[in-house]
């Protein structure tokens, strides 16, 4: 920083100019936020779809039961017996009985209006058994052993579906983050070029500083100053957006999903301050380091070395 007996005042001059120049350039100014603010909106977007597909996969682990049918026409001690035989296995946590009149009356709730479609079909359901694992990673060898068990004539398991989720999931991750990518190094080019205009505008100005022996830091001030407040504007901004469009398709489209999402999507306030300080995280240091190569680079072109005190 330059010497100046008023350090203090010349801080607050040069973060000054930094906000002057945001106002002073604003067309520049407005074409870095929307460029910046995309890419966080796009951030905020993947990642709330990341938290949404996750609690998608936590809900079919904790409903991904296995369920075993008895065969039909099994009396009450058969019955019984699979029940026995079940919770053997080392890795059942618990078995419910579900009849066959309860499982009819289950479908029929499940079909809503179209309940009259079952109207005077005989009940062909049979008993079976809800059986929750201990341990999802034993999934295939626990499927097996309850297979084994005598009078079980079939099971059913939700497998193939939490599988397909957890690669949408896997997915939507990586496509995400490549995206977050490409938009970033977009915003750097952008605030770049917003600074190296800002620069030329005060060209004479660095070169009278630069000729009265002000250092590099106290010419790279106002401008990562100035990058630091497009960052931080894009950020707030976004969060808003964010907030508002998720809280439109939750309310929207929300209960479309309750039977897969309980409770339907997740609450963004449970996220609201990660989004926050990542958003200004990103925004500050996108804005600071698009500021710093650009008048890095303006400095050596202009054969002045940047790390002269």
């Amino acid at each position: 920083m330059a010497k100046d007996k008023r350090g203090g005042s010349s801080l607050g001059y040069l973060t000054k100019e930094g906000f002057k120049n945001v106002w002073l350039n604003r067309l520049m100014s407005i074409a870095s936020i929307s460029v910046l603010l995309a890419c966080l909106v796009m951030m905020g977007v993947a990642y709330m779809l990341i938290v949404n597909v996750e609690k998608v996969v936590a809900n079919l682990e904790d409903a991904n039961v296995i369920i075993a049918f008895v065969e039909d026409g099994a009396d009450k001690d058969t019955v019984e017996q699979v029940k026995m035989d079940l919770m053997k296995i080392d890795n059942v946590e618990k078995c419910d009985f579900v009849s066959k009149e309860d499982a009819f009356e289950e479908q029929l709730e499940a079909m809503g209006d179209n309940e009259a479609l079952f109207e005077g079909l005989p009940n062909l359901f049979p008993d079976s058994y809800r059986v929750v694992l201990e341990d999802l990673s034993k999934f295939d060898m626990t499927l097996d052993d309850i297979k084994e068990i005598e009078h079980v004539q079939e099971v059913r398991d939700d497998r193939e579906l939490s599988q397909l989720v957890a690669k949408i999931r896997e997915t939507v991750t990586y496509i995400s983050f490549g995206v977050i990518l490409i938009l970033l190094i977009v915003s750097l080019f952008i605030i770049s070029n917003t600074i190296k205009i800002t620069m030329f505008s005060r060209r004479l100005e660095i070169k009278i500083m630069k000729s009265v022996g002000a250092t590099a830091w106290f010419i790279r001030w106002p401008f990562m100053v100035e990058g630091m407040l497009l960052g931080i504007i894009a950020g707030g901004l976004s969060l808003g957006l964010v907030w508002g469009v998720y809280e439109l398709v939750s309310h929207s489209l929300g209960m479309s999903f309750t039977f897969i999402m309980p409770g339907g999507l997740v609450a963004f306030t449970d996220h609201v301050i990660i989004l926050l300080i990542a958003f200004l995280a990103v925004g500050i240091v996108t804005g600071a380091l698009g500021s710093v190569m650009s008048i890095g680079k303006y400095l050596k072109e202009q054969e002045y070395d940047p790390d002269e005190e």
